[in-house]
């Protein structure tokens, strides 16, 4: 296998909630929901920095389409990161998302790598960290 990962899918309860979450409270660009005309298939696409793809698809169709019991338990064994230019951008990440429903499970602050990060889970509970970190920058 090669060293890459194009695409990230979160099962989501609600793909219109999700959408109006990512698209409208973290302005992510998006065509929408596509796919509504295959029994499963309706699914969410946003086309992020460096290639890489976050997709959203109702839990009941990730669990049919992998042939596995779903699981709406997210305990926070994962979590996915965006990475901010600076601590003001992650106040303002952290907070457009409060706003737009996420619960922020542990406010911005400096941390001991010598950054400063926030998480916060979203509608489904996914966890996200949102971090700056003067070693490495965003890409754009």
């Amino acid at each position: 296998m090669r060293p890459s990962v194009r695409v990230i899918t979160l099962g989501v309860d609600d793909l219109e909630r999700s959408l109006t979450f990512y698209r409208d409270g973290l302005g992510l660009p998006t065509d929408g929901i596509v796919g509504e005309e295959f029994e499963h298939g309706a699914v969410v696409f946003f086309h992020l920095a460096g290639g890489l793809i976050l997709a959203l698809w109702p839990t009941a169709s990730l669990s049919k389409d992998a042939n596995i019991e779903a699981t709406h338990s997210r305990l926070g064994a994962v979590s996915m990161g965006h990475i901010a230019r600076s601590k003001e951008e992650v106040d303002e990440v952290l907070e457009a998302a409060r706003r737009a429903g996420a619960t922020v499970t542990n406010p911005p602050n400096d941390r001991f790598w010598g950054g400063y990060s926030g998480y916060f889970h979203d509608p489904d509970g996914h966890l996200w960290e949102v971090a700056w970190n003067p070693e490495l920058s965003p890409q754009e």
